[in-house]
């Protein structure tokens, strides 16, 4: 069974008097769902480091 992957693209240029910069990304539908994932779990740990910090006082 063939698979297709749809890749998601951005790319972003900046310039100004002193610099430049371009950047590029790509990504697939997995990919950013496993990115979401991550930060999802990283603002939990947050929250529960702060609420845990605060009942000690």
């Amino acid at each position: 069974m063939s698979e297709t992957k749809e890749v998601m693209a951005a790319r972003l240029a900046l310039q100004t008097r002193n610099a430049s910069i371009r950047m590029s990304a790509r990504i697939t539908p997995a990919g950013l769902l496993a990115v979401g994932g991550l930060v999802g779990m990283i603002l939990l740990a947050t929250a529960v480091l702060v609420r845990a910090s605060r009942a000690r006082r």
